[in-house]
């Protein structure tokens, strides 16, 4: 499959775990002020009662980070930088944080990944589903959040980032916010604007001219 099939919009909550959102080891690895990574959870618990009201789908991904899933060079980081693997699966690290599947809401796992395209049947789902527009929410803006949604973009899909759902963890978060309007063309908005919740339509001098064949 090398696009979507469809112009459904689909919510994708990206990495809202223990180890990333809550306790020592996500404070420690966030750094900055603990109000802001909490207002972000916040803004994603939010969202997801928002979208389930809209009837629009709700995704969950989520990572383990256990060593036999990691890659050479991610070992390689990890020994270099003083690393511990995270959200090792079965573990209280893994769980989902304040936010968790309703029945019926698929998970997908990336393993030592951080683009969601990589995790097995991510992609296959949204196009069954006919889904053509990924609105994210979730950790972290500048690693999962931007690695899934550049991939989104490459395929073709509409991106839609909810600034009150997520934040930088190594960059300044405005600016990640430019660089993804810039590069992929995304929509940065609220999960209160009802603009965020469908597809952006084309403007008529935006529709693709298709030449006749002579």
């Amino acid at each position: 499959m090398t696009g979507p099939t469809g112009e459904r919009t689909a919510l994708v909550v990206v990495d809202v775990q223990n180890d990333f959102c809550t306790g020592p080891t996500a404070l420690a690895r966030f750094g900055g002020d603990p109000t802001v990574l909490d207002a972000a959870v916040t803004g994603t618990v939010r969202a997801v009662v928002a979208a389930r009201a809209r009837d629009v789908e709700v995704v969950f991904v989520r990572f383990t980070g256990d060593p036999e899933h990691q890659g050479a060079a991610w070992r390689s980081r990890d020994h270099d930088l003083g690393k511990r693997p995270k959200c090792l699966e079965g573990s209280w690290g893994a769980e989902f944080h304040r936010v968790a599947p309703a029945p019926g809401e698929r998970v997908f796992t990336k393993r030592a990944r951080f683009d969601a395209f990589l995790g097995e049947g991510f992609e296959e789902h949204l196009g069954a589903r006919g889904v053509g527009h990924l609105v994210f929410a979730g950790v972290y803006a500048d690693v999962c959040v931007d690695t899934t949604a550049r991939t989104a973009f490459q395929k073709g899909f509409h991106v839609t980032v909810l600034t009150d759902c997520t934040t930088a963890l190594h960059l300044p978060y405005d600016e990640v916010l430019r660089f993804m309007r810039v590069v992929y063309g995304a929509r940065t908005t609220t999960a209160s604007d009802p603009a965020a919740w469908t597809a952006p339509a084309l403007g008529p001098e935006e529709v693709p001219c298709i030449r006749p064949r002579a």
